[in-house]
């Protein structure tokens, strides 16, 4: 017989499988990256380390030379970081260095704590959230504990006390503080829309008779918060505070063995993180139209399981594009990146903000016919303005001198 629990137990629980899940995500994610470039850019990719000896022992002798597709990878990984020399710089600021590491990893990991993973489920006649938390501000911890990430970076470029590290920290610092305006403007335009900041909330005001995904209602807010997750992460194409071009590793120059790791798999969870709060605004969160199991009434364990499972693919959907994308753009110029932060995403993320102050003050927030041709009409103002600008997009930089003619050029 099931013994009841409280909130707090259930919880706990599921803190711990979630986190073990994200981990192991985090862990394959590094695979897959890999798998995919090779994809894209046509070769093999990891394919050598397979699993444990023991699983081919057991398999027969014709599946001898069975590599697993690779699957051992992350595992090797992880012994190769572990057993690295562990190099402390003599020239570095040692408290703040051995600091900012484990910021970048614990901010990223407890980000999911908010995030409503199945809704509400019923076991032995109790009702409980599937939710670790479940505050009434839980948006709001999403943004701030976001917004505490740049202090990983910057502390790892400060206390390395080396050039290239300090660039890559300020143009973090740059990068981060500039996008968090319109990820913000964005996620007040999904408040407006639905009125609630409680993820779950929001979550269910996106589902149910008369009611749409906020991807079809603000496709541009959900543009908009897509770019800015990418700058966030650091991830390519603004990726300019560890350019390797330019910055030789940029803010995590000096470091090595697990500390490099832990800045490196604090990425990969903050990406995580970062594609649940993206499904759970715009793409409904563990909801899928017209299939059982998946709706709010549904709080069987089964029920449970499967939005769990639901949430988990689009995490993953999204974490395919964030990979494509990697290998696909090339990096931005560092004036490229913050112009198209202050002069493209906040006039356009405000113009949609207007579309959704306007809903509300006529009551037609939930009115697609209404906020799709009202973004439609930012697009087309938007692509109006680019095409009458007189600065080009690309090229070279306004303020750098003109180029020498070559000797003996007319």
């Amino acid at each position: 017989m099931f013994l009841a629990v409280t909130q707090l137990t259930f919880s706990t629980i599921l803190a711990l499988c979630i986190l073990g899940a994200i981990l192991g995500m985090v862990a394959y994610s590094i695979y897959f990256e890999r798998k995919i470039a090779g994809w894209v850019q046509d070769r093999y990719g990891p394919n050598r380390v397979g699993l444990p000896s023991l699983i081919g022992d057991l398999l027969p002798e014709k599946y001898g030379k069975f590599h697993f597709w690779g699957l051992g990878q992350p595992i090797a990984d992880g012994l190769k970081f572990f057993l690295k020399e562990d190099i402390i710089p003599s020239h570095v600021d040692k408290p703040l260095y051995l600091i900012a590491p484990c910021v970048s990893l614990i901010v990223a990991l407890i980000g999911f704590a908010v995030i409503p993973w199945g809704g509400h489920v019923v076991i032995g006649g109790h009702e409980y959230i599937v939710q670790v938390a479940n505050p009434d501000i839980g948006l709001l911890y999403i943004l701030g504990v976001g917004s505490l990430s740049v202090y990983g970076v910057v502390l790892g470029g400060w206390a390395s006390n080396n050039k290239y590290s300090m660039y890559g920290a300020v143009r973090g610092t740059a990068q981060m503080l500039s996008y968090e305006i319109p990820m913000g403007v964005a996620i007040l335009v999904v408040v407006l829309a639905c009125g609630q900041v409680r993820l779950e909330e929001i979550v269910l005001a996106q589902v149910g008779p008369g009611n749409t995904w906020n991807i079809v209602r603000h496709p541009v807010a959900f543009l908009i918060l897509w770019i800015t997750i990418f700058a966030e992460t650091n991830r390519t194409p603004f990726d300019l505070a560890e350019c390797e071009q330019e910055l030789v590793g940029g803010y995590h120059t000096e470091y090595s063995s697990m500390k490099f790791a832990m800045f490196f798999l604090g990425e990969y969870a903050h990406m995580i993180t970062g594609c649940a709060f993206l499904s759970v605004l715009f793409l409904g969160g563990w909801h899928l139209p017209f299939i059982p199991w998946l709706q709010p009434g549904d709080t069987g364990v089964i029920a449970m399981l499967a939005k769990i499972i639901v949430l988990f693919a689009k995490v993953a959907f999204f974490m395919f594009l964030f990979m494509i994308v990697r290998w696909t753009l090339p990096r931005f110029r560092f004036d490229q990146l913050m112009r198209t932060a202050w002069k493209g995403l906040i006039p356009a993320s405000l113009g949609v903000l207007l579309v959704a102050i306007l809903a509300l003050y006529w009551g037609l927030e939930h009115a697609v016919w209404f906020t799709l041709p009202g973004n439609i009409v930012v697009v087309v103002i938007a692509l109006l303005v680019m095409s009458r600008a007189k600065t080009p997009v690309s090229g070279r930089e306004a303020n750098l001198p003109p180029v020498p003619k070559a000797l003996g050029a007319s």
